[in-house]
């Protein structure tokens, strides 16, 4: 899994003034859970554009006035309007304690019927992924070569290894459906077919 340094520092006044403070100095105020205690402190806005701004699932190497601290991005806070981020929680992570993430899928290989024109149909970009930090997928591979018109590929065939996927089984992640292109050729087919037997 991909990490990504981030420099911090602790908040030595937590409320809305002092966050408003931060904000203008291009600082967002954060919050570390997953210790026995909760640190409120601050980073860089711009530091935070590589952890948020990527479909990667990334660890965050957090170093907080000198501590060094692995944690994930657990929630983010963005404005309405301008999308800019306006606070962050982290979650620290212990090497032996499970955590649950969304982790991209890649779709791999070609689908058959899709190169017979049927239409792909992707439902869920991520997967709910729980496993201990060190084997949580980078991304969870599902393959197509199986995937004729009419066929789906479902949460319940993932397999991982060390890891368990907290999304419902039978969700359907990825399907092949007719195309309209491809039911008006089948149909100008049936009906040549038709017309051939007639003579």
């Amino acid at each position: 899994m991909k990490s990504i340094a981030i420099s911090g520092s602790v908040r030595q006044n937590v409320g809305k003034r002092d966050a408003k403070e931060l904000r203008y100095q291009g600082l967002v105020p954060a919050v570390l859970y997953g210790s026995n205690e909760q640190t409120h402190l601050s980073v860089s806005a711009a530091d935070l554009k590589a952890v948020l701004y990527t479909p990667e699932v990334v660890f965050v190497e957090l170093n907080i006035d000198g501590k060094q601290v692995k944690a994930i991005v657990q929630d983010a806070q963005f404005h309405p309007l301008t999308d800019v981020v306006r606070h962050i929680d982290f979650l620290q992570l212990s090497d032996d304690k499970e955590v649950s993430m969304n982790i991209p899928i890649k779709l791999t290989g070609t689908s058959p019927g899709v190169k017979m024109g049927g239409k792909l149909v992707q439902k869920l970009r991520t997967l709910r992924i729980k496993a201990l930090p060190a084997n949580l997928p980078q991304e969870v591979e599902v393959p197509m070569e199986s995937l004729e018109v009419g066929k789906s590929f479902r949460v319940r065939q993932v397999v991982l290894d060390n890891a368990k996927v907290l999304n419902n089984s039978d969700d359907t992640i990825v399907s092949v459906i007719m195309s309209r292109a491809l039911r008006q050729a089948e149909q100008e087919a049936a009906k040549a077919a038709k017309g051939g037997k007639k003579k």
